[in-house]
């Protein structure tokens, strides 16, 4: 079997890209997101108006993986059209460019590591932290993996930790985050003045919270879930963290065309730079990804998924908080830091 610099060489096979599809992509997702904004714009039966607003938040998730593909190089790299379709994208969706890019990539290429990985991801502490941090650290962990704190993440992850707190760390450096909750305030200031409740509502509100609480738990299952492993940083592995640490999310043909197949996560991150069109042909064709961690999109997966909160190095497994409270035990976790 493949595995680090061969098993990365062999998936970059499946890099390049088919520029007319990417095209068809884009376009064809934003042709759609107009087309349900000009919809929502009408006053329909308010079920009918809210189904078609929840399905505006799938394609704002949909756009978003796009665009998250253009940032990594794998969907129209360079393009200057691309980028002028995308971007403001971005700051419609709070996802200002330049600290997705810099939190993003930090990321990839930290990913389950006991130290750095809360950087751009959820933090994850041990059980030893745990014991040993203090009840405020303690409360500021479970607000940060709260299952509230994910369905709210519009203003929780997205508003405040992507925009207002990234662009008070560096306001030189992240004007764009700036820049996102000016459109997205002024926006909601100008729907509210002149059209009201209702339309702010379907047409904006609904469709961006709908889309950042479906983004926000995909991101937290794709690297929280059972079988998760998570390395110390002097024994840490790329392509052991992609294939181990990344899980595969099992969806029918409608949710992969509208998550365009994010959850083929650990190709993914096997090699960023494979379109996302892509990834499903790397997986059927490379054997060592064919075997991945498997996690489902269904009631008893979600509940069981936001048990998981500490990673137990005794256990070599992710355990809930009562577990790892009642153990009583002390581990020798070497180089592990507190979240920040």
């Amino acid at each position: 079997m493949r595995q680090g610099r061969d098993l990365i060489e062999s998936s970059r096979a499946f890099a390049p890209e088919s520029t007319l599809r990417s095209w068809w992509a884009v376009l064809s997702t934003t042709g759609l997101m107009i087309a349900s904004g000009v919809a929502l714009w009408q006053p329909l039966y308010w079920p009918l108006r809210l189904v078609l607003s929840v399905f505006a938040g799938f394609l704002v998730v949909r756009q978003f993986v796009l665009f998250h593909d253009y940032m990594h190089g794998a969907l129209l790299r360079g393009s200057k059209v691309a980028r002028c379709i995308l971007y403001p994208f971005a700051l419609h969706s709070l996802t200002p460019p330049r600290v997705w890019r810099e939190t993003h990539n930090y990321h990839h290429a930290h990913t389950a590591q006991l130290v750095g990985s809360s950087i751009g991801s959820f933090a994850t502490m041990t059980t030893q932290q745990w014991q040993e941090a203090t009840p405020a650290a303690r409360a500021r962990y479970k607000t940060i993996r709260h299952p509230l704190t994910i369905l709210f993440a519009h203003f929780t992850i997205f508003m405040f930790g992507m925009c207002v707190m990234s662009f008070v760390r560096s306001p030189r450096k992240r004007w764009d985050s700036a820049l996102a909750l000016a459109l997205n305030w002024g926006m909601t200031a100008f729907l509210l003045a002149k059209f009201g409740v209702a339309t702010f509502a379907f047409f904006w509100f609904i469709p961006l919270f709908t889309a950042h609480a479906i983004g926000a738990y995909l991101f937290y299952a794709q690297h929280n879930f059972e079988g998760l492993v998570i390395q110390k940083r002097e024994a840490w592995c790329y392509d052991r963290a992609a294939l181990h640490s990344s899980s595969y999310m099992e969806m029918g043909p409608v949710l992969n065309y509208l998550t365009a197949n994010i959850g083929y996560h650990h190709v993914h991150h096997l090699n960023p730079t494979i379109p996302y069109y892509r990834l499903p042909e790397a997986m059927k064709s490379l054997p060592e990804l064919q075997n991945p961690m498997r996690v489902r999109l269904t009631p008893a997966v979600i509940a069981a998924t936001f048990e998981l909160k500490l990673w137990d190095p005794q256990l070599g497994r992710m355990v809930g908080y009562p577990e790892a409270a009642v153990s009583g035990v002390r581990y020798p976790v070497s180089g592990a830091a507190t979240p920040e």
